[in-house]
């Protein structure tokens, strides 16, 4: 009954704020989705670095549930409502039902995990896959029969097909099994990731051949991924404690939610070497992922979110009542800050399409676009990268020029054009220009 409660709070939770705008990478996976289902990988994904499985699984949901912005997260939410009851599983294996509890409780009231619950990505979904690995794989430990072999298998092999960063958790988990020395055990286990790659292989190496291009040809391409860094560095225990929040000034937001961070991860360090399979899962994975990075950048922190729950159960296993009471209200009140405040939401998208009208000559950079053709299609939109402006009056959205290297304002004065008015809507903009022949 204790952890029907849990769920029900979880899904209350996420479900504030679920109708509020598409952002760019949703827009994105709902116009990928919208296509015919052979169609998402020979017309996006070889040109993308995402495996095309949670589009797939999108494309049926709209075709069965509509295209509704609550409706579709609707998804998301539920894979994290999975997640949570699988980390209750995992808590009640490992030691007891009570730690099982407390593991579900920290999971579900996350402030970093309730934010993409709502997001249409793929990161809840393969969260869910590789919760469930992780559930399987303590089974296995303990008892190696068929069916949690095979049920670990078809994880660790869904999982890399939703999002390549899984391999950096898959492979911890296998190691971990082979520097246990169950040899026959390691040689089954592999199995599904190795069935996985095989399977994908001629897609991920036209990827690989797409993204090398993408990162000479786009001059800040490697930082909007993820280098390896202090700033990259820090923002894991950041973000994974107060979630994907922040507000002015900014030192405020700095000092708060760094010594709540510091708080949440003194307390994972205490209990972190109480469990030794949680702890190999928590930092290995982690330091794949550094060293993957120096090659090629993916140190972003919401790659790595299925280690939340890692967190969430380490703290449950050994830390005193009072602490997870402790962390539960400030987990809430950071989730509340997020979930009450729409200026903490996503960039609204929605309501800067709705302003532009067909008579509005509007330029931006194509490949940014998704959330205009999503919440407007009907507006032609003109490709900086493809004409220069030639019209008395437009009207630029100048998203994602830093990640080109791209200064349509330079651009603009050279042309001739006065800048008159910018208006903002939440984290987007747009601007009007005028040419200083027309205002003179």
């Amino acid at each position: 009954m204790a952890i029907i409660i849990i769920l029900i709070f979880s899904f209350v939770l996420r479900l504030i704020g679920i109708n509020q705008s598409l952002w760019l990478d949703e827009a994105i996976s709902v116009n990928i989705a919208k296509l015919p289902i052979d169609s998402i990988v020979t017309r996006f994904s070889i040109h993308d670095f995402h495996p095309p499985l949670y589009y797939w699984f999108l494309n049926i949901w709209i075709k069965i549930f509509g295209d509704q912005v609550w409706v579709m997260r609707l998804s998301s939410i539920l894979f994290s409502l999975i997640t949570i009851w699988l980390v209750y599983k995992i808590g009640k294996e490992i030691k007891d039902q009570k730690t099982g509890l407390w593991a579900a409780i920290l999971t579900g009231i996350n402030p970093l995990l309730i934010y993409f619950s709502q997001e249409l990505r793929m990161y809840s979904l393969v969260t869910m896959w590789l919760i469930a690995s992780i559930c399987f794989l303590v089974k296995m430990l303990k008892k190696p029969n068929w069916k949690n072999i095979l049920g670990f298998n078809i994880m660790t092999g869904l999982s890399f097909v939703t999002f390549y960063g899984s391999i950096f958790l898959i492979g911890a988990e296998i190691l971990y099994i082979l520097i246990n020395k169950k040899i026959k055990l390691f040689l089954i286990s592999v199995l599904g990731i190795i069935l996985a790659l095989l399977g994908i292989s001629p897609l991920l190496s036209t990827q690989l051949k797409y993204s090398q291009e993408a990162l000479l040809q786009v001059s800040n391409w490697g930082l909007a991924l993820g280098k390896v860094n202090l700033k990259n560095l820090l923002l894991i225990p950041l973000k994974f404690s107060v979630g994907k929040i922040s507000w002015w000034p900014k030192i405020n937001y700095y000092v708060t939610s760094g010594l709540w961070s510091l708080v949440v991860f003194g307390i994972t360090l205490k209990s972190l070497f109480k469990n030794k399979l949680l702890r190999f899962l928590l930092i290995v994975p982690l330091v794949f992922g550094i060293i993957f990075s120096l090659k090629s950048p993916m140190l972003q922190y919401f790659r790595f979110l299925y280690l939340i729950p890692i967190i969430s159960l380490i703290i449950s296993l050994e830390a005193k009542k009072n602490i997870k009471i402790f962390l539960t209200i400030g987990f809430l009140i950071f989730s509340g800050i997020y979930l009450i405040n729409p200026k903490m939401h996503r960039e609204n998208w929605k309501d800067l399409a709705s302003s532009l009208s067909s008579s509005d000559n509007v330029y931006m950079l194509n490949s940014f676009a998704d959330p205009i053709n999503f919440y407007n299609p009907n507006l032609k939109i003109n490709a900086f990268e493809k004409s220069v402006p030639i019209e008395d009056n437009i009207k630029i959205i100048p998203y994602g020029e830093a990640i080109h290297g791209f200064d349509h304002t330079r651009l603009m004065q050279e042309q001739g054009y006065v800048k008159t008015e910018e208006k903002d809507f939440g984290g987007v903009t747009w601007e009007e220009w005028i040419s200083s022949k027309q205002k003179n």
